[in-house]
């Protein structure tokens, strides 16, 4: 047998073990794995295949929300597997005190304003929702849509106004804070919100402490403090009798951000998954699926129709992300001590 002819067996014959082994050769696909990526949140789904086809880089489906994915950075320190998470702006800080990021500046970055980023590069805002009330109209009957936070106490609504538990959840402890700057309050100050929060108690609300969107267009949940873009999706995607309200007293605007893993495996292709969802075509896509993209004006007009009018939205300031940061601590502790 020629030496070009057991050299073509051989090659053979590996690639037929590779592939018996249920593995891929290691040159088939480029792959990048980013921790909390779920397809059913925020168009993920859409977003990985875009990447997939675009950038021909296989980013797996991650379903670790915010507080999970950093918690498992920091167990992996010695041995990373992720090479970039997105987060919710409430963990930007935990997970820059981790030190489970590192300094990326992807190619848009001159173009994303100073306070939607970290000056060295760690993190960076995407898109954003707004903090309101989303509505079942249905399972509300006769009742009129609550139009301010002050309505949820009103006693027609006893069993009906659900928000996620604030000792566990982030969009929990969002809504305290939307709810205490709205009602006078401010990062320092939690009184308002605890007041209104003991008094909502009266009200038998339900508490869950995860994502209830489901329970929500089920008509289980009437009224859940929730963000915009769910209530979008469940009136424009599926068709469900829902609205969404911001509360004529204000809210809260909530960046989400992503960020490149310190010392992941596969950090190239972590960057152009990055510099992916800054584009055009991505953030394009984050507007379709009912997210305010960082960059507004590749928000479509056919998106935006969908969206509450500007007026409404002028009710919404940005949150301080450093000062909701401090006083997530003392969130949890005051709802656990006196509103629980």
């Amino acid at each position: 047998m020629s030496r070009s002819l057991l050299q073509h067996t051989l090659a053979c014959a590996a690639f037929s073990i590779v592939a018996l082994a249920g593995v891929a050769p290691a040159h088939a696909e480029q792959r990048a794995i980013c921790y909390n990526c779920p397809p059913e949140w925020a168009d993920w789904g859409g977003q990985l295949k875009a990447i997939s086809t675009r950038l021909g880089v296989v980013v797996p489906p991650d379903n670790k929300n915010s507080g999970q994915s950093i918690a498992a950075m920091i167990a992996e320190k010695a041995s990373p597997v992720t090479d970039v998470v997105y987060l919710g702006g409430i963990s930007a800080d935990a997970a820059v005190s981790a030190d489970v990021l590192t300094s990326y500046k992807p190619k848009a970055w001159d173009k994303i304003p100073a306070a939607l980023k970290d000056p060295q590069g760690r993190w960076f805002t995407i898109h954003s929702g707004t903090l309101g009330l989303f509505v079942n109209t249905a399972a509300l009957g006769k009742l009129p849509v609550p139009q301010s936070w002050n309505d949820l106490l009103k006693p027609e609504y006893k069993g009906m106004v659900g928000y996620l538990d604030p000792t566990s959840a982030a969009v929990g402890q969002l809504s305290v804070m939307a709810v205490n700057l709205a009602l006078g309050g401010s990062y320092e100050n939690l009184d308002p919100a605890v007041k209104f929060f003991k008094a909502l108690s009266k009200n038998d609300p339900i508490v869950p402490k995860q994502t209830s969107y489901a329970r929500v267009i089920s008509g289980e949940i009437p009224i859940l403090i929730d963000y915009d873009f769910n209530a979008y999706r469940a009136e424009y995607t599926d068709k469900a009798p829902v609205r969404f309200v911001i509360p004529k007293e204000g809210s809260v605007v909530m960046p989400y951000i992503m960020g490149l893993a310190k010392n992941g495996p596969n950090a190239a292709n972590g960057k152009k998954v990055l510099d992916f969802v800054l584009s055009p075509e991505s953030q394009r896509m984050w507007g379709e699926a009912y997210l305010r993209p960082v960059f507004a004006e590749y928000l479509s007009a056919q998106a935006k129709a969908h969206f509450l009018p500007d007026s409404d939205y002028a009710r919404a300031k940005p949150v301080d992300l450093k000062q909701l940061a401090a006083a997530q601590s003392r969130i949890v502790d005051r709802y656990r001590n006196e509103v629980q």
